[in-house]
């Protein structure tokens, strides 16, 4: 081993050779071998080890005993003999002469090296202890402490070794270590000048300091735990009797604390340290105690400000003065071991950021210091945003996030321990509002949430602050807003984020603490405001919180008080909105969308654009002028200077590219929301999300196409086709959001044109507003081709399509009752104003100047308007003769010219068929809002209908003249002479008996079903069309009793279905008065026409009334009482018909005047039985309906070839005990109720062999034939327009539609016999409804005219259907060419 270089250890060799030695033979082998070994192994290790024999007998020492002796005499003078000076050779004199030495005066030229040359003469002279002049020395310089300069150079020439100078400081420390010893700062200022200069080793002198590391970390544990305690007292319910005793224990420990403490060695030298300028050394000192313990320390804190004062002063007198300001100039430190001073923002990494960490919420012990730093970051964060070169932007980066770990360890800590320093948190405010608010935000959250709990003084801090919150909240009313006002601007300076989390906790609980703490928050400072923006948008994503209540049917409470708040506060105060908007964002991005109910208190409550969900005539007709007037007639709150939040608002918007954003997710969320939530939530809140989704969007969209600027519009509203393909936005959406824009467009290309060319004349004016039509709407003429499929253009032009979704009602009428009615508000105003004497006078010149300037605005918004319309009706008229297609080889060309022939002639009663027919599918299927719409339509249908039905002149005069109440097209045209094809008022009032008596059974039937969705919706729709339903005492007799059951079952179970229930039938009670008997409603009995005049009348040629009209045979069927058997007869005569009309040319029958054919004599023979048991029954029953009579008599004039198996026995019994039921329904009331139930029973009964066809005999009654025509040219001239479209369509269709038909059949029975899933069902009512709609497009007119009002209806977006009101008085050649092609 020793040959490789491996020495064995000590032991090794001990065992060795005590093993050697103990038997002689072996002695001299063990010799040989070490002899061996020495010119390996030291000598002095065998010394060491060997024996002196051995030692001997190897030759490494000459004598075993002398060596003995010589180990001895070593040893006793190591160990034993003591070497001191002798004192008594000392003289007293030479320890005077040198504390002379040491004391005199040093200003002159004296040096220490003279002074050392005199100290080692006197030491040398009168024999003094060297280690005694040392500490003499020391003594002396503890006394003149200031002069660092002379004594410091004198020890360290004098001084041979630390560790004798480190032992004499340790002696001194410890001589102050009594209980009641107090440690001079002399002692601490010679120590840490003697660290500074590496005269001494912190770590010799440290462990001569008390108190120990671990004391510290128990104390500091101590005063965490009891800073707990204190938090948790003052959060606790305490008894009297408790608090008692709680304050004597508190006043004891406060007593305890007032005693001297005992004295921290280490604290003071650390002082010491920091006030020459030695953060070396102090930054090891403050390593070794627990985090901010020593800064907690206010002389140590104190202590490091002033060091950071001294470092940052030349670069704060270089970039972050104010304007101004001047302060006072610091003297730097004269040390050359001090931190050096900066000048860059470089130079702050050095040693300022590490200190400023050091010292962290104590900061607070210096406000000059916080400014200081504070106006450093200023000036940085501006240099840093000037910026352009991007290495610089680089390497400047890691500076910024300095700043930012800095404003969150030291200068948002600080400001929570100032007392109410307003100046401080306005001078950081003009720091952080350079961050963007994503790093704002973060600095707040980790102040609320995390700051607190990491410092005792904080965590009481913390506890007091909620304590004065409470006290302040408890006492917070409307009266004492200012003072309660003041106390809570006072504890938000320090301490914002505590407070505003205490107020908004208990703003969500009470809601009518919004407005006092709204009043009171004017006090506070802008970071305050900032500090709640950020709090309020903590408090709404909580996701400890549910959105919904328990039901799962509404929103919550507390969110809706967060949302009201959030509108009040950021109309009143500046804060910034980005934060919030980009929040609401962020949740529609999510699929969330409880959270718009803030987006739209926030535009109500900063734009004025209030979505109500009941709204007045006057309102609606006030929405349909300007802005101006919109703000002064269309909203239920006049909020007043919305200017500045408006523009704050839409600032915000833009800044941050979120208006697009929002709309685009708005309407994506809003047709998504049946499919995203329908499936787990209950489907009341999924209509209240539908429409909160909509109406949000509508205010949306008004308000940014009410304030964004042209540019700014055009520059972030993307194309209709860009829209819809890209985006995958609704089409009226897409129109809706882009409509402002080519309205802008519009009018910038009409002024063009207007400067272009000079002329003053309206029609040249007209002409230039057309041309500019032409040009912007010419690409989205061609952008909307791709909406839809071609064969969508082969009837119908782009540009109607886009005429119509461009136009709004402010294009189409001026409301000028409206305009005129807010006109004479503000002249009352004004009238008041000058009246009120109490009022002073400029106050009262103010108001009356603003009214003044109002009524200007709204009369110059009126002309300005009326302008407007003018030129968009004339624009309408000249292109009116362009939207549809007459194409005479599509299939499909005959649809879109009856469809301009219904709508250019708005007076028709046709179009009000389908509307009442069958209402059922149409109520089911809308949301709360949609129904409230829906019945306001009805309420103005009925309206009209009402006018006309009322009063026969009014009839004829409206009505009796256009064509659109024509029951026969003739090929020469429309002659508003001939009365003979007119339908006359009797016939009306019969149609509009039936159109009540089918609303209703689709009322009862509705309200018998159980679904929440329908009874709500149809109280909702009864509620709105009750002044003109019901009209008819049996009809309201039969609902009354109906609802009032609605009451009585629902009383208990849906409190909300029985609000809307008992206030419906107290106003039908109300009603009561106003309803008149059936036979007063239309006239029950007519004069018997034998077939033969009526089919001779009916003739081409001839002038008299017609005997039998469509609308008549259709009113007649409709009014009777049984009307499943009626359908059924309905429906095998139509059958019939198409077999006669087939066979028609092969059987040549002589065709009648009217171009019916004459019935065999079998049918003939049935007829005649009909005819005679309807007789026998009407005298057996002579309380029978009208309906019946009417029915009895149209039997008798339709003249129709019907199978032999139609009038069965059985269909008799029915109809009779129909007639019964009919009969009892006008005895009582409650009989009524149960026939409209049991007609329903017998309605589903029979579907399945009726498939579809009770839904189309309702809403096509009016257009079937009445007797089979033959497919010649000339037997089909005198034909019903209705009869002719139906003929041939039904022939086109032919197997395919009796399929689509059984298939709908199907899916009705679904609905109404399977509710359990409401999810599956609500889609069924949305989408299978808009299928059965589809197969009725070929067959007639009506799908189209649903289409229109159900966007009337539905949809604010889209304009209403004013613009076919246009040529109601004339006709165009085209149109007569259309009507010469339907003849054909």
């Amino acid at each position: 081993k020793i040959e490789y270089g491996v020495y064995p250890d000590e032991d090794q060799l001990d065992s060795f050779l005590t093993g050697c030695l103990e038997e002689k033979h072996k002695r001299d082998h063990f010799t040989q071998l070490v002899g061996a070994c020495l010119i390996c192994v030291p000598d002095g290790m065998l010394k060491e080890r060997l024996d002196p024999e051995t030692l001997e007998s190897l030759g490494l020492i000459k004598q075993a005993q002398q060596f003995n002796q010589k180990i001895v005499k070593i040893k006793t003078k190591l160990f034993y003999k003591q070497q001191k000076f002798n004192l008594l050779r000392e003289e007293n004199e030479g320890y005077a002469k040198l504390i002379t030495e040491l004391g005199q005066d040093l200003s002159g030229n004296l040096t220490s090296h003279l002074v050392l040359e005199n100290i080692k003469s006197l030491i040398g002279c009168f024999n003094l202890d060297p280690n005694r002049v040392l500490d003499i020395i020391l003594e002396v310089y503890e006394c003149r402490w200031e002069q660092d300069e002379f004594f410091i150079p004198l020890i360290k020439s004098y001084m041979c070794e630390h560790q004798t100078l480190c032992h004499m400081l340790g002696f001194k420390f410890k001589f102050h270590q009594e209980p009641n010893g107090e440690t001079p700062s002399s002692l601490y200022h010679i120590a840490a000048a003697l660290l500074q200069h590496n005269l001494i080793a912190l770590e010799d002198l440290y462990v001569h300091l008390l108190p120990l590391d671990s004391s510290i970390v128990e104390e500091h544990k101590r005063e965490i735990l009891e800073a707990k305690q204190i938090a948790r007292k003052l959060t606790m319910v305490v008894v009297p009797s408790e608090k008692a005793e709680d304050k004597e224990k508190e006043k004891e420990k406060e007593e305890e604390k007032n005693e001297k403490p005992p004295d921290n060695q280490k604290l003071g030298l650390l002082e010491a340290l920091l006030r020459i300028g030695d953060w070396q050394h102090a930054q090891s000192i403050m390593d070794q105690m627990p985090a901010f313990y020593a800064t907690s320390h206010k002389a140590i804190a104190i202590a490091l400000c002033q060091l950071l004062h001294l470092i940052v002063e030349p670069l704060y007198r270089r970039a972050a003065v104010p304007k101004g300001a001047k302060g006072g100039l610091m003297t730097p430190l004269r040390s050359k071991q001090a931190p050096r001073p900066a000048e860059r923002f470089d130079d702050l990494s050095r040693d300022v950021f590490t200190m400023l960490c050091y010292l962290g919420p104590h900061l607070s012990h210096d406000p000059i210091l916080f400014a200081k730093i504070v106006r450093l970051g200023k000036s940085f964060m501006k240099e840093f945003q000037s910026e352009s070169r991007q290495d610089t932007k680089d390497r400047m980066d890691s500076l910024l996030s300095c700043f930012l770990s800095i404003a969150d360890q030291v200068l948002l800590p600080s400001l929570s321990l100032m007392e109410c320093n307003a100046c401080m948190s306005e001078e950081l405010w003009g720091f952080f509002k350079l961050f963007p608010y994503q790093h704002r935000y973060r600095l707040y959250g980790q102040w609320k949430n995390e700051t607190y709990g990491n410092h005792p003084l904080l965590v009481k801090i913390k506890a007091q602050t909620v304590d004065r919150a409470k006290y302040i909240m408890k006492r917070l009313t409307k009266e004492n807003v200012k003072p309660s006002g003041r106390q809570i601007g006072k504890l938000s300076h320090s301490n914002p984020t505590i407070l505003f989390d205490y107020i908004l906790s208990q703003i969500q609980w009470y809601d009518n603490l919004i407005t006092p703490v709204v009043d009171s928050l004017k006090y506070l400072t802008s970071l305050n405001y900032d500090v709640l923006a950020y709090c309020i948008i903590e408090a709404l994503a909580n996701p400890e919180k549910e959105k919904m209540k328990h039901d799962d049917t509404t929103i919550s409470s507390w969110l809706q008080s967060l949302a009201s708040l959030c509108g009040a506060v950021f109309r009143k105060y500046p804060i910034e909105l980005a934060g919030l908007l980009q929040y609401v964002t962020n949740q529609l991005k999510a699929g969330k969308i409880f959270d718009l109910l803030i987006l739209k208190e926030v535009v109500q409550k900063m734009a004025g654009i209030e979505i109500t969900d009941e709204m007045t005539v006057e309102q609606l007709e006030a929405m349909t002028g300007g802005e101006q007037l919109k703000a002064e007639g269309g909203y239920f709150g006049q909020i007043r200077n919305t200017k500045k939040s408006s523009q704050r608002l839409k600032d915000a918007l833009l800044d941050h590219e979120l208006a697009l954003p929002l709309c685009l997710l708005m309407a994506q969320q809003r047709n998504g929301v049946v499919f995203s939530e329908g499936g787990e939530k209950h489907l009341k809140l999924v209509g209240k999300l539908y429409d909160q989704c909509h109406d949000t969007l509508v205010q949306f969209g008004g308000f940014l196409a009410s304030n964004l600027s042209t540019e700014d519009y055009i520059k972030r509203v993307p194309s209709v086709d860009v829209l819809c393909n890209q985006f995958h936005t609704p089409h009226d959406a897409a129109f809706f959001l882009s409509r402002p824009m080519y309205a802008h467009q519009i009018l910038s290309k009409y002024d063009e044109l207007k400067k272009a060319e000079k002329g003053n004349r309206q029609q040249q004016k007209v002409h230039k507003y057309i041309a500019a039509c032409e040009q912007i709407m010419a690409p989205v003429h061609e952008a909307v081709v791709s909406l839809h499929l071609p064969k969508v253009w082969d009837d119908l032009r782009p540009q109607f399509y886009a005429t119509f979704w461009s136009l709004t009602m402010y294009d189409l009428a001026v409301p000028h009752n409206a305009y005129d009615r807010e006109v004479n508000k503000l002249k009352m105003q004004i009238k008041a104003i000058d009246e009120n004497t109490e009022m002073p006078l400029n106050k009262k010149k103010k108001e009356k100047e603003r009214c003044t300037a109002l009524q200007d605005k709204l009369q110059e918004e009126e002309k300005k308007q009326l302008e407007h319309v003018q030129r968009v009706l004339h624009r309408l008229k000249l292109e009116k003769d362009n939207w549809l297609l007459a194409s005479e080889s599509s299939d499909h060309s005959l649809s879109a010219q009856r469809l301009l022939v219904t709508f250019v002639y708005i007076h028709k009663y046709q179009p009000f068929n389908p509307v009442f027919s069958d209402i059922i599918y149409t109520v089911a299927s809308c949301t709360e809002n949609e129904s409230r719409r829906y019945g306001r339509f009805l309420c103005c249908m009925l309206e009209t209908v009402t006018r006309w039905h009322s009063d026969r002149a009014v009839y004829e005069k409206e009505c009796g003249n256009y064509p659109g109440f024509l029951t026969i097209f003739r090929a020469s045209g429309f002659d508003g002479g001939n009365k003979a094809d007119q339908l006359d008022y009797e016939n009306f009032r019969h149609v509009v008996h039936k159109w009540h008596y089918k609303l209703t059974k689709a009322s009862v039937h509705c309200l018998e079903t159980g679904e929440y969705t329908h009874i709500r919706n149809i109280l909702i729709v009864l509620t709105k069309i009750l002044p003109w339903y019901p009209k008819v005492l049996n009809l309201g007799q039969a609902l009354e009793c109906r609802v009032h059951k609605i009451c009585q079952e629902e009383k208990e179970k849906r409190p909300d279905l029985y609000a809307l229930a008992m206030g419906y039938s107290g106003q039908l009670k109300g009603r009561k008065v106003h309803m008149v008997p059936e036979n007063e409603f239309h006239q029950k009995e007519q004069p018997v026409r034998s077939a033969t005049s009526g089919s001779l009348q009916n003739g081409p040629g001839n002038t008299g009334k017609p005997a039998v009209t469509a609308a008549t045979a259709s009113a007649g069927k409709a009014e009777e009482g049984a009307v499943e058997d009626s359908d059924k007869s309905k429906d095998k005569s139509q059958a019939a018909q198409k077999a006669a009309s087939k066979n028609s040319t092969a059987a040549n029958k002589v065709s009648s005047s009217n171009g019916s054919s004459t019935p065999n004599s079998k049918e003939k023979e049935d007829k005649e039985k009909t005819t005679k048991e309807k007789k026998e029954k009407k005298d057996k029953n002579p309380g029978s309906t009208p309906e019946a009579k009417a029915g009895g008599k149209d039997k008798q004039k339709e003249e129709k070839p019907t199978d032999s198996k139609e009038k069965t026995p059985k269909a008799d019994k029915d109809k009779r005990k129909d007639d019964k039921k009919e009969e009892k329904s006008k005895i009582d009331g409650k009989s009524a109720e149960k026939e409209w139930s049991k007609e329903r029973d017998v309605s589903n009964d029979s579907k399945t062999k009726e498939g579809s066809k009770v839904e189309k005999s309702a809403g096509a009654g009016s257009m079937k034939s009445l007797v089979p025509r033959s497919e010649g040219v000339e037997s089909d001239r005198g034909k019903t327009a209705p009869a002719l479209y139906y003929k041939n369509t039904r022939e086109q269709d032919g197997e395919t539609s009796d399929l689509f038909c059984k298939q709908m059949h199907m899916i009705n029975n679904a609905i109404i016999s399977n509710r359990q899933n409401i999810n599956e069902n609500f889609i069924m009512l949305r989408s299978k409804m808009l299928i059965q709609e589809v197969v009725y497009i070929c067959a007639s007119l009506i799908e189209m005219i649903y289409w229109i009002y159900a966007f009337l209806i539905f949809s604010p977006f889209c304009s209403k259907l004013y613009i076919f009101k246009l040529a109601g008085k004339e006709l165009s050649n085209n149109n007569l060419n259309i009507y010469k092609n339907l003849q054909n």
